[in-house]
């Protein structure tokens, strides 16, 4: 645990690493080009889903360093692995891929159905 522990805190460093780019381009005013040059519809288009890209990637790498906080404060504590629905363990495979992860696949699995139901509502 103690590697894996070390393995997400350098994990979250990239992370900040790449927002602070991100946040850096817009402070220096790497996309104020396009919105100089913007002179049609077309053009405010791309300035718009370009931003829109950037404040997507932003909140996702938000989520993953809140997730990556959670799950080193469950190793300190001594409850990671432990899925937070049914209380089981979760599975070693499962935690390789995902060292985040708060759920067992089958709590995810049905966690992800009930979200699709009530997106078709």
């Amino acid at each position: 645990l103690l590697d894996l522990k070390k393995a997400l805190i350098s994990k979250k460093v990239n992370i900040l690493k790449e927002v602070k780019e991100e946040i850096s381009k817009y402070v220096s005013g790497d996309n104020k080009q396009l919105v100089d040059t913007a002179n049609d519809e077309g053009d405010w288009a791309q300035v718009d889903i370009s931003e829109d890209l950037s404040l997507q990637r932003l909140s996702a790498q938000r989520k993953l360093m809140y997730n990556i906080d959670e799950a080193v404060r469950k190793i300190e504590e001594g409850s990671y692995g432990i899925c937070e629905d049914c209380g089981e363990e979760i599975s070693e495979k499962r935690l390789l891929v995902l060292p985040s992860a708060t759920l067992c696949v089958d709590c995810q699995e049905n966690r992800e159905q009930a979200e699709a139901l009530e997106g078709e509502e």
